[in-house]
């Protein structure tokens, strides 16, 4: 997947008005992954990205594996973006779901695998009305 399409992806799916939104949600969304990944998971995920999305995944805290709950999760996307926290989430939302699509489905797995079981409806497809986010 090219890096316009994923960003087209992310702004139809998320309902953003404009590309550069889309591009901020997605820039938010992983780079909170990343850091929530340990070793090299962020980079080999990045790998099968296109240049500009996998920049997002290769920051200086990338693989640092801090640990965080799904709740901060969506709380460090929304400062991240500078959007309302339930914006944020389905923002992020639509950002893995496409993700999802543009890497292999092993790779899902292991970032999964690194992930406690709090953020399967991030990664859950039609799961964005169950996802609760405490305010």
């Amino acid at each position: 997947m090219q890096h316009d399409e994923f960003i087209g992806q992310v702004q139809h799916r998320a309902h953003l008005s404009s590309r550069g939104d889309a591009e901020l949600a997605t820039r938010a969304t992983l780079e909170t992954l990343a850091e929530r990944l340990a070793g090299q998971e962020p980079l080999n995920a990045a790998a099968q990205l296109p240049k500009g999305l996998a920049q997002y995944m290769q920051h200086q805290y990338a693989g640092s594996g801090t640990r965080f709950s799904l709740d901060e999760f969506f709380q460090r996307v929304s400062l991240k973006e500078g959007a309302e926290l339930p914006d944020a989430v389905y923002h992020a939302r639509a950002v893995i779901e496409v993700l999802q699509e543009a890497i292999s489905p092993g790779e899902i797995d292991d970032i999964r695998s690194q992930l406690p079981s709090e953020y399967d409806p991030l990664f859950d497809s039609g799961s964005q009305g169950k996802m609760h986010v405490k305010t």
